[in-house]
């Protein structure tokens, strides 16, 4: 008869056995606010969520926003949302 394999996991004895605390570690850790797991990733289907779409950009505007990093997208997003809300003010 075979016997059950353990998980792979060893149990810690001592803790100084714990893993080390690298920036990996909390990258990969749960969040939460209060009792409540932040979720990451994917939104719930049914939520609202961003659509993809193809947009024809001057390149002036393009280096502008990728010199400044990782994230542009979402700067530009930020950037229209922000034109978008003061158009709507004027309104």
């Amino acid at each position: 008869m075979r016997k059950n394999k353990s998980s792979g996991k060893k149990k810690w004895k001592d803790p100084d056995d714990a893993p080390e605390l690298t920036p990996e570690f909390f990258r990969e850790a749960d969040v939460y606010r209060g009792e409540a797991l932040v979720r990451r990733g994917r939104p719930p289907v049914g939520a609202r969520t961003k659509e993809a779409v193809k947009l024809r950009l001057s390149p002036d505007v393009l280096e502008h926003f990728r010199a400044s990093g990782p994230g542009w997208q979402t700067r530009i997003n930020t950037t229209l949302e922000r034109a978008v809300a003061r158009e709507k003010r004027k309104a």
